[in-house]
């Protein structure tokens, strides 16, 4: 099984009832629903909150909400690796098996099911070895080129030295999106996120890519999607 989560806190700070705030006329969750649901059924989709405001809201879509998420697993220093293991053992306490989850995050609206599609065909394809996929963007901030950090001495140097003299002839590099993250079940119960190792990418344009943290993040993607015939 297939298993796809889109976490939804209701105790975001930046932007209060984030989640379900109306962006561009309809609840900003429901752009990754309606992206989900293009690519899988219903069973397959489990939206984890710990809200019973957005549980309501979800369920107007015709969308059953499985459970509540615990309190404990739904604070600021939780987890998606907790989150995503108490999804997998829900469903595998009912009788099913997970082999692969895929986590699609509220805030990256612009993400659409072909996004999903391609994603998964790629990982699907790839070395049985691959722990996880995540989307990805070319980024400005090359740390050959633009980022810098303070040395012993007080003076800045570049976090990454390189011989070219070329911006464009220095090593491609990526920053992950958000938009689209892909686990191998079998390797979530293995160890922790931050051990994976086996990595693939799944770039996506920088359109595409915006990723809602702040109020301005919000008015940026407000403006997009009223641009519809550019995106």
């Amino acid at each position: 099984m297939i298993l796809v989560v889109i976490p939804a806190r209701g105790g975001s700070k930046g932007i209060p009832k984030k989640n379900i705030k109306s962006l561009n006329n309809k609840p900003l969750i429901y752009y990754t629903i309606e992206a989900a649901r293009s690519c899988f059924n219903d069973d397959q989709i489990c939206v984890s909150t710990d809200s019973e405001e957005i549980i309501d809201v979800v369920e107007k879509t015709g969308l059953r909400v499985p459970f509540i998420r615990p309190s404990e697993l739904a604070t600021d220093t939780a987890t998606s690796e907790s989150m995503l293991r108490h999804a997998i053992n829900f469903y595998e306490s009912k009788g099913q098996i997970v082999e692969h989850v895929v986590l699609l995050q509220p805030t990256s609206p612009l993400r659409n099911g072909e996004h999903i599609k391609q994603a998964l065909s790629l990982y699907m394809k790839s070395n049985k070895d691959v722990e996880m996929l995540a989307s990805v963007k070319k980024t400005d901030a090359n740390p050959y080129y633009v980022l810098v950090e303070e040395n012993s001495m007080g003076y800045l140097e570049k976090c990454m030295q390189s011989t070219s003299t070329r911006r464009q002839d220095l090593p491609a590099v990526y920053e992950y999106n958000g938009a689209i993250y892909i686990y191998n079940v079998k390797a979530l119960k293995q160890k922790a996120l931050i051990d994976f190792q086996n990595i693939i990418k799944f770039e996506m344009d920088n359109k595409y890519s915006a990723d809602i943290d702040d109020p301005l993040d919000w008015k940026w993607i407000e403006f997009l999607l009223n641009q519809e015939n550019d995106i």
